[in-house]
């Protein structure tokens, strides 16, 4: 999660019912940077034009999170209705889009953000005219293994999980930065009552350096890692022969899109920011990779 705040990249959460996904995605706020001026404009702008500007609040100093639920609707997702009105996207613009759940969301509706997710926002359009509306968000989402929740233990089990994530196209999952697999908690770490992992103090510090990073390197507090261009990966993430040779592997053996590619190289540039390092190296990409999980498995 760290990684995924720090270079605002979208990231699928695969677990048994009650790993702490939806926990993590509700903490994750906690750990992202502050808006910057022109960001909380931009965010003011669309709460002011749908009238949801909080009261004794003129500007929107806070990331806006949304988590709109799985019943509901294109027109309440993207936006739209009869006079164009911003949908959940671009509510959640320059903050956190949280969909828990998704393979719940008929596929139409998920089908709708593959734009916005590629090009950070949404054109409305009627006869007479087209409006656009800025969306660029992050996007965190989370799903169970199956319809039942269970983790797959056996031959029937295992093709019920393919009909599951077949719910989720593969355009749309290629949009997606990070894909992880939550495991199930021990009992035993259950019952510990000393503190695990790392502090939240901790892991908000990691991103507010990377992010600074990046600020410096990429060209303001609008252009995270999640952003950069082919062209603009190639002058900050340039790969060694080695990392090189390690994604031609993997685009071969998984199958990987020239867009995943990008997004692989974005990822280890970020997991490269958090660790300080000028360069990205080869155990960067490996583990960029590594969070490549549906593409192992569709």
């Amino acid at each position: 999660m760290v990684v995924a705040a720090a270079g605002s990249h979208n990231v699928l959460m695969i677990g048994p019912q009650g790993t702490g996904k939806t926990m993590m995605a509700k903490a994750l706020p906690g750990i992202l940077p502050p808006l910057s001026r022109d960001e909380a404009l931009d965010v003011t702008r669309i709460y002011s034009c749908v009238g949801q500007i909080p009261k004794g609040m003129p500007l929107m100093t806070r990331r806006p999170v949304r988590m709109p639920h799985h019943t509901a609707s294109s027109v309440a997702v993207i936006g739209g209705g009869a006079i164009p009105r911003p949908g959940e996207v671009s509510l959640a613009h320059h903050g956190v889009l949280f969909l828990d759940e998704m393979p719940e969301f008929p596929r139409p509706v998920l089908e709708t953000l593959r734009q916005p997710l590629e090009d950070g926002c949404v054109t409305i359009s009627r006869i007479h005219s087209s409006l656009r509306f800025s969306a660029r968000f992050m996007l965190v989402a989370a799903m169970n293994p199956t319809a039942k929740g269970n983790t797959p233990t056996d031959e029937y089990s295992q093709q019920a999980m393919e009909r599951y994530l077949s719910r989720l196209s593969k355009p749309l999952i290629d949009r997606i930065d990070i894909h992880v697999e939550v495991p199930q908690v021990p009992h035993h770490q259950l019952e510990e009552t000393a503190p695990r992992g790392t502090p939240s103090a901790t892991m908000r510090e990691q991103v507010l350096n990377a992010r600074h990073k990046q600020i410096t390197r990429n060209g303001g507090p609008t252009r995270p890692n999640s952003t950069l261009t082919g062209r603009e990966l190639d002058q900050h993430a340039a790969l060694d022969n080695a990392a090189r040779e390690l994604v031609k592997q993997a685009m071969t053996e998984l199958g990987l899109s020239a867009r995943a590619y990008d997004k692989v190289r974005r990822v280890a540039r970020t997991i490269a920011d958090v660790e300080g390092s000028g360069a990205v190296q080869t155990h960067h990409v490996a583990e960029a990779v590594q969070y490549r999980l549906l593409d192992r498995q569709m």
